[in-house]
């Protein structure tokens, strides 16, 4: 047969086969489920329904979120400390200060539980995004799943324009080059804009500087200034194109977190300041902190580190030096306070602050214990090394703490942060003390807090701020992100407390894990172990110093400790011996929440320590 007499065979089959089934010309596809209009075979029986742009509920709040990184409660003068933090000061005195709310104990926890509202290793970040402090286990590879939507997603899904300036610090090390993958980067989390850095750490003159998914070049300035300014032209720009859009700005600079870098000009300010020393500098915030009324009355100061030296102690030209780490410091919260004081400027003087929810988080965790004893200037001798070695160094290069210049790595002493993270024990990392997890929390908005200048002492935790500011604007947790389900948020709204200062708490339990320190708080009541060598060991450098513990079964030897936090809110009276059932119950509560929200394996800095070894002698870069 000829190819001819076979094509039109076919056609005359197909047309037979399409009458038969009875659709012929009448076909025409179905209107989907979504679509609220109606599609025919013509316009004329057809119903056009034309997609709109989500928008905010009316009246709905500009939120700017402010998180700060390595600041002590004890640090700002918000919060009786003796840096001056004069725009934290305003801020909290037109709006409340919490006093009883808390962090993950280090940073990348910090902001994975805050940006989704979720416990940190359920959204796989018990430990870092980083190899060698993470692990090859859902709760630590650093990959947050798209089932944890962020609350740049919702507000952007719900008519607000997002951005975000500063530290990012939770995409993982694999997906940090320019080749990404760039969905956990913060333009594939709900952000319309970022302008960063995407690790934990960075140079504050020569940042390692993304602009949306592109890396740029600083322009030799602070970062804490270009930040600024970045956030400034995204709202000015968003704000000509949609003037009556809301907008979300999440604002994380690198401040406090060394390296601490400043200029001259801020850390003279302090000169002479902090000649009295550390051990004066507690008395004075303590006596402060009763003033303000963030702490109780009857708060009693606890004993200085064990393994710390009395100012007195010191030679004068030990002194000399250790005050000079601490008034650069002091002028880089400093001047970190005057920056947002410059964002909260613009927005007073456009016009717009009076319908802006302003949260402001000091710290993502207690001030930091990475400057050894005696503080660290640069990559020399650090804090593993000989104490006198790098007591030397110093000295001969005390000239450049502070400094702009890409080696410089200036943290302070471990002293002065437990002077700044008065009125409690240990510092960042240990998630098992308050010194650890309690961080300042200032909540200012005039449109929506009738009281000024208030104190709030109910339970909180940074998991709290997004639900908080869900119900602030009006709106409920989305029951799918992308059509994506998403898992419950497991914080409390703290937005009851707002007009009721007696209120009683509704966060009641919430449990801590940081490299094998952890703890749990119910009710009033908390267990907790440091989880060391020796068990009461003061300090990760000194256990540090004895060599790494290789015993397997030491999870299950650590000594815990057991606090009424109602009666002793910055620990100091272990009960653990009067209550032993208490005790039992509460580590019963802790194993239970490790299974609920996804924690096992426990990981502790010895395993971190010899995996990092492995991986070195295989040639394996981090």
């Amino acid at each position: 047969m000829h190819t001819r007499d076979i094509n039109i065979g076919r056609y005359l089959f197909l047309a037979f086969s399409l009458l038969s089934a009875g659709i012929g010309v009448k076909a025409q596809q179905p209107t989907p489920a979504d679509f609220p209009g109606r599609i025919g075979r013509t316009l004329a029986d057809s119903k056009e329904v034309w997609p709109q742009n989500p928008k905010a509920p009316e009246g709905a709040p500009n939120v700017v979120w402010v998180l700060l990184d390595d600041v002590g409660f004890g640090a700002s003068s918000a919060f009786g400390g003796l840096i001056n933090t004069p725009n934290f000061d305003t801020l909290a005195n037109q709006g409340l200060r919490y006093t009883n709310f808390h962090t993950c104990g280090i940073c990348a926890p910090t902001r994975a539980s805050l940006l989704t509202g979720r416990n940190s290793a359920s959204v796989h970040m018990a430990g870092f995004g980083h190899v060698w402090m993470g692990a090859g286990f859902p709760s630590w590879d650093g990959r947050i799943p798209s089932e944890a939507g962020f609350i740049s997603e919702i507000l952007r899904d719900n008519g607000y324009g997002t951005f975000a300036v500063g530290k990012w610090g939770i995409t993982p090390d694999a997906d940090v080059t320019d080749a990404g993958p760039f969905d956990r980067w913060p333009s594939g989390k709900g952000f319309d804009h970022f302008f960063g850095f995407l690790g934990s750490v960075t140079d504050q003159y020569k940042p390692n500087l993304v602009e949306g998914n592109a890396r740029v070049t600083p322009d030799g300035r602070h970062l804490s200034a270009q930040i600024t300014d970045k956030a400034i032209s995204y709202i000015t720009r968003f704000k000509k194109a949609a003037p009556n859009k809301p907008f979300f700005l999440y604002y994380s600079p690198g401040a406090t977190h060394a390296p601490h870098q400043v200029a001259a000009e801020w850390s003279d300010k302090y000169k002479g300041k902090f000649d009295e020393g550390w051990d004066v500098y507690r008395e004075k915030v303590i006596a402060r902190q009763k003033q303000l009324g963030v702490i109780p009355a009857n708060a009693v100061l606890p004993p200085r580190n064990s393994n710390l030296t009395a100012w007195k102690d010191l030679k004068p030209e030990q002194r000399k030096l250790f005050a000079r780490f601490m008034e650069v410091y002091a002028g880089f919260l400093d001047y970190t306070d005057w920056e947002i004081g410059r964002l909260i400027d613009y927005l007073r003087q456009s016009g717009q602050l009076e319908n802006t929810a302003v949260f402001v988080m000091i710290g993502d965790n207690g001030a930091s214990k990475e400057g050894s004893y005696s503080g660290v200037i640069d990559k020399g001798p650090r804090a593993f090394n000989d104490d006198g070695e790098l007591l030397e160094h110093n000295y001969k290069n005390a000239d450049k703490i502070g400094a702009p210049n890409i080696d410089i790595q200036a943290n302070y002493p471990l002293a002065w942060a437990q002077a700044t993270n008065t009125p409690f024990k240990l510092w960042k990392q240990d998630a098992n003390s308050e010194g650890g997890t309690r961080n300042p929390l200032i909540v200012y908005y005039p449109k929506g807090i009738k009281e000024k200048g208030g104190i709030r002492n109910q339970y909180g935790h940074v998991i709290d701020i997004l639900p908080t500011t869900l119900d602030l604007i009006g709106l409920k947790q989305p029951e799918q992100i992308r059509q994506v389900k998403q898992d419950p948020i497991h914080g409390t709204s703290l937005y009851y407390s707002f007009d009721n200062a007696n209120a009683a708490s509704r966060h009641t339990e919430q449990h801590y894990y940081i490299f094998g320190a952890r703890s749990v708080y119910k009710d009033g009541w908390k267990a907790a172990t440091a989880h060391r060598l020796g068990a009461n060991a003061q300090t990760f450098l000194s256990d540090a110093k004895k060599g790494f513990d290789n015993d397997p079964n030491r999870f299950e030897t650590d000594k815990w400790e057991l606090y009424n936090m109602n009666d002793d809110f910055n620990e100091l009276n272990d009960l653990s011996a009067k209550e032993p059932e208490k005790m039992k119950e509460l580590k019963a509560l802790f194993d239970k929440r490790a299974v609920d929200y996804k924690l096992y394996p426990f990981i502790d800095w010895i395993d971190q320590k010899r995996r990092r070894n492995e991986r070195e002698k295989k040639g394996i870069k981090n």
